[in-house]
């Protein structure tokens, strides 16, 4: 979520421009804000793939003609600007990810060739520039530069439309929440997407996981020599991928739907494929859970975070579903298994409901996740992981298609890196990190063992310190009582009082250390 004071300031100065600049309709206003960030974005990547080209010591051809760069238009006078972004700069971007040899659709087979080009182009096709005053443009894109969207380091533009989809009190509706980016990162660590994997998100927002999958391939594929500059950036360059690779990722690696009413969603979730190095993104508008959705065993890896109490239409539900449960959660699930290759992997963010809820529809996916596929693991997470727009708690669910389940391996997050309230602000507590060693290791019996032994030693440190704090609490309560009774010149029993609180604040301290220890040992199991 968006968490830099400054930026939200610059977003609410930007949106009340907007509105007040004729976009009345506040889904225009943050559509045109988007094709606006889009086009900086744009300008922002030119450059990055120009200085990745330097460091394969390739020669760098322009993707993005002079006169398309944000660079180069913004620069002019505003109405020169407004009649060059309307006239050659937006026509020009609503042509973005067409193929150069595409063939016209042939009667009879639109679904299939739909399915084989650019989503982005697809969409793009019905969509306007609604500002019509040259010094609104000029305004907006000042706003736009000032909010140095490449310096921040984070999923900027989905974390810039979910807020702004807060100040409608759209976002969480139906339970859709955008998924925190470092949740999103923790679980494409975990489930370690491969060059060759097929992957989807049957729900997927604003793509967050296809486009953070992609980008873990990418850093995995790129030489460790280039993969960072002077300055410490990251360049994932996915230079030891071959040919072959590089085109799977481009064309099949990454499907994605969402079934959004309107346009904006797709549009965005596509344009975010293309700033992250997918020219030609397969995004489709498509309710994966309806009947018009048939696809069985298509995909190795399924990363997503579905929709929590949406909304389910048991009339247009697939067969293969109708009859399971009412509850979108639970249906994904069911989906997810019915997707899948053998042997394909799945991580899913759930409701606490589907580990613990006794239905019987809570009963029988449990049940079929166990016995008749493998459940790896499974991450509790705190309620705050959500905030503001819910408090629910939910767990990832970490499993295998195929096979039986011999173990599961559980963690218990106590702390993601952010504050559990309603601000989310950065803190210094975050078990992530711990949670990618320990899954990592989870087959490690040395590791293991070495845990125990840590967790024994541990236990015996922290003995002593909690026995005298038995002691000092006896001995401050008796201090309490007699400097209550005596008389106001017993200095000796204040000072004696005042000692003894300092010594327990210095124990609570050490004991504080050791446990926290033992806490972390004891989350995973």
């Amino acid at each position: 979520m968006l968490t830099d004071p400054n930026l939200k300031s610059k977003v609410d100065l930007l949106w009340d421009k907007l509105w007040t600049g004729g976009l009345s309709n506040p889904m225009d206003a943050i559509e045109q804000f988007s094709f606006l960030l889009f086009l900086k974005r744009l300008d922002e990547t030119e450059d990055l793939n120009e200085r990745q080209a330097k460091r394969r010591k390739e020669d760098y051809q322009p993707k993005i003609p002079l006169e398309m760069r944000w660079r180069n238009w913004t620069q002019k006078k505003a109405e020169d600007a407004l009649n060059h972004v309307k006239n050659k700069v937006f026509p020009w971007l609503k042509e973005m990810g067409n193929s150069d040899n595409e063939e016209e659709n042939e009667e009879g087979n639109e679904q299939e060739t739909n399915e084989d080009k650019s989503s982005f182009s697809e969409y793009m096709q019905t969509a306007e520039f609604k500002i019509n005053k040259p010094s609104l443009l000029i305004e907006a894109c000042k706003s736009i530069d000032e909010m140095k969207i490449s310096e921040q380091n984070q999923d900027v533009q989905g974390d810039l439309y979910e807020y702004l989809l807060n100040k409608l009190s759209i976002a969480g509706r139906n339970g859709q929440f955008r998924t925190p980016r470092h949740i999103i990162r923790m679980m494409v660590e975990m489930v370690e997407p491969k060059p060759t994997d097929r992957i989807g998100d049957l729900a997927a927002g604003t793509c967050g996981f296809p486009v953070n999958a992609y980008q873990y391939i990418l850093e995995k594929n790129t030489s460790p020599e280039i993969l960072f500059d002077e300055k410490g950036n990251k360049h994932l360059v996915g230079d030891l991928l071959t040919l072959e690779q590089q085109e799977f990722l481009q064309t099949e690696a990454f499907t994605a739907y969402d079934n959004d009413s309107g346009m904006t969603m797709l549009r965005i979730g596509s344009m975010n494929f293309m700033l992250h190095g997918i020219e030609q993104p397969r995004f489709f508008a498509k309710d994966t859970l309806s009947k018009r959705f048939d696809d069985e065993n298509t995909l190795d890896l399924v990363l997503m975070n579905p929709p929590f109490k949406g909304a389910v239409d048991a009339a247009d539900v697939h067969p293969k579903l109708a009859g399971l449960s009412k509850k979108s959660e639970l249906l994904f699930l069911h989906l997810i298994l019915r997707v899948l290759d053998m042997g394909g992997r799945c991580a899913v963010i759930v409701p606490d409901g589907v580990l613990f809820g006794s239905s019987k529809a809570h009963v029988e996916i449990r049940k079929k996740i166990i016995e008749e596929n493998r459940l790896d693991g499974v991450v509790s997470m705190p309620s705050g992981v959500f905030k503001p727009y819910a408090g629910v708690s939910t767990a990832v669910l970490l499993f295998t298609r195929g096979g039986t389940t011999d173990r599961v391996w559980f963690y218990d997050m106590e702390h993601d890196g952010f504050s559990l309230d309603d601000k989310r602000q950065p803190v210094t507590e975050n078990d992530i990190p711990d949670i990618l060693d320990c899954w990592k290791n989870r087959f490690n019996a040395d590791v293991a063992k070495q845990n125990q032994e840590r967790l024994a030693d541990l236990k015996m440190q922290i003995a002593p310190f909690k026995a005298e704090r038995l002691l000092l609490h006896k001995e401050i309560n008796r201090l309490t009582f007699e400097n209550a009774v005596a008389p106001a010149d017993d200095e000796a029993t204040r000072q004696a009082l005042e000692t003894d609180k300092q010594k327990l604040a210095l124990l609570h301290e050490k004991i504080s250390l050791v446990q926290n220890e033992i806490n972390r040992l004891n989350r995973q199991f």
